[in-house]
């Protein structure tokens, strides 16, 4: 990042005349160029040419060289350090509207506490085992908080190449329509045996690899479902123009927030593929018109479309936020393995102020009261992938005293041999979905209370409980002590 000639540039500029305690103003009419000028060579915009590096050089009183040189003092040495970290240096800032050096800019007043704030950031990394792969996705998941989940692009291309397809909005496409689609128009070859045939292989759902040419490998036990949502994701790499991707799914690693965005980018052209928001709107509005809650309902309305529960309540986080105003709600995807062990989060968005499951391999226990632990519990006597378990039910945040009404829904791994996954949504229950949604008032849903973690939570008689509520108990203990200060103090 700062390997740039143009930021290391400013950064020295900056810094020297800082350090001469000198305005921009003083040093412009000392080295003669305008003040607009050196602030775009601080911020890292402009390089100058060589006669006004030259006026630039004697007005900070440094030879030319040291000034047009890579090589930094001490004390820019470790804020450059910092800045190079592989954190920082994959970090997407354009996406947010900003630069690299607009960070710069914040830091390189004060290189030494700089340093030390973007060195304790690494840190903060290393101690709580976040990898590069997880800040790069907590970077894509604020851009998605950011856009509300919602991409009206994204929606236009994949209503763009149905219709180019000759496909309406409301037919359903399924596997043989996209397999013709990707060896018409881009010569695919799909293959269904060689990763069943490689043992390593069998948790991957498909894999692209581009000495390969246009062959995809796809794993011969997926549902229809997974391999029609694998092929449409294909057809929205080729058709966005997504050339740089990694070459399995799931991958083995990120190599850069490009794979990244690029997958997502993919994926939710899948999703509006497959399910085409118009129908679904309007799908979406005889559901919630609905007084009462169907579950049965809800499985032929996914069924009509031939997706899996996943891409169907993903959709359900696009659609109902941009169209109905349920603007905060969340996403969770649990799965446990067979035998029956402890659950792990594998994917989450929230866009709601509300605290809820988050993070990779978190130490404490996630409330075993939460709907989507809870139905994996039920799902054990799932066999076939085909079959699922799908609830409603309206949750109180004892913490945050805030209610979500949460949809989830539980089946057996494909891939799994008898591990289990369940996705859910919840959306936040203001006063647009008491309108929206009639069926909220359902008495035959169920309403419970949760907390985030069992360590966390606040709920006295709780039969559901792993273990005690340490960190809470260390953290009223640390009120008393603050109150007791307070009253010695006024005493």
């Amino acid at each position: 990042m700062v390997e740039n000639p143009r930021l290391v540039l400013g950064l020295k500029v900056r810094t020297l005349r800082h350090r001469r305690g000198e305005t921009l103003r003083t040093l412009a009419e000392r080295s003669g160029l305008s003040v607009s000028y050196l602030s775009e060579i601080e911020k890292g915009k402009k390089y100058p040419k060589p006669e006004r590096l030259v006026l630039l050089a004697g007005a900070l009183d440094v030879p030319f060289d040291e000034l047009v040189s890579l090589q930094v003092a001490d004390e820019l040495s470790q804020l450059k350090t910092a800045f190079n970290s592989p954190l920082l240096r994959g970090f997407p800032f354009e996406l947010f509207g900003l630069e690299p050096e607009d960070l710069l800019a914040l830091v390189s007043g004060d290189p030494e506490r700089g340093s030390a704030l973007l060195r304790a950031v690494a840190e903060v990394g290393r101690s709580y085992d976040v990898h590069v792969e997880h800040f790069l996705l907590s970077a894509l998941r604020a851009y998605q908080q950011l856009h509300a989940n919602y991409f009206e692009d994204l929606e236009i291309e994949a209503m763009a190449f149905r219709r180019r397809c000759g496909w309406t909005a409301a037919q359903r496409v399924a596997m043989p329509e996209l397999v013709s689609v990707l060896r018409q128009e881009w010569s695919y070859t799909i293959d269904e045996e060689r990763i069943g045939e490689e043992p390593e292989l069998a948790g991957f759902r498909s894999v692209h690899l581009p000495e390969e040419g246009s062959t995809l490998f796809l794993n011969p036990r997926l549902m229809p479902s997974q391999r029609a949502f694998v092929l449409a994701r294909e057809i929205g790499f080729r058709c966005l123009d997504l050339a740089e991707r990694a070459p399995s799914s799931p991958w083995l690693a990120v190599e850069s927030f490009d794979q990244v965005f690029n997958n997502f980018k993919a994926s939710y052209f899948a999703g509006a593929l497959l399910i085409d928001r118009e129908p679904l709107r309007e799908d979406l509005g005889k559901l919630f018109g609905a007084e009462r809650w169907d579950a049965v309902a809800v499985e032929r309305l996914m069924d009509s479309y031939g997706v899996t529960p996943e891409t169907f309540l993903h959709r359900l986080t696009q659609i109902a936020p941009r169209y109905f105003g349920l603007n905060e709600f969340f996403f969770l995807r649990f799965s446990t393995a067979a035998p029956p062990g402890l659950s792990r989060l594998t994917k989450w968005l929230n866009t709601s102020e509300v605290a809820v499951p988050r993070g990779f391999g978190l130490s404490e226990h996630y409330c075993r009261r939460w709907p989507a632990l809870r139905l994996l519990d039920e799902a054990g006597g799932l066999v076939a992938p085909e079959e699922r378990v799908v609830t409603a039910q309206r949750v109180w945040f004892v913490d945050d005293e805030a209610e979500f009404l949460e949809f989830s829904m539980a089946r057996p791994l494909a891939l799994g041999d008898g591990a289990l996954s369940t996705v859910s949504v919840g959306f936040l229950a203001g006063g647009n979905l008491r309108r929206k949604v009639r069926f909220w008032s359902d008495p035959a849903l169920d309403r419970v209370e949760v907390g985030l973690t069992c360590e966390r939570c606040k709920l006295a008689e709780c039969t559901d409980r792993v273990v005690p509520a340490s960190i809470l108990d260390r953290l009223q203990e640390q009120l008393q002590k603050e109150r007791a200060l307070q009253r010695l103090g006024s005493a």
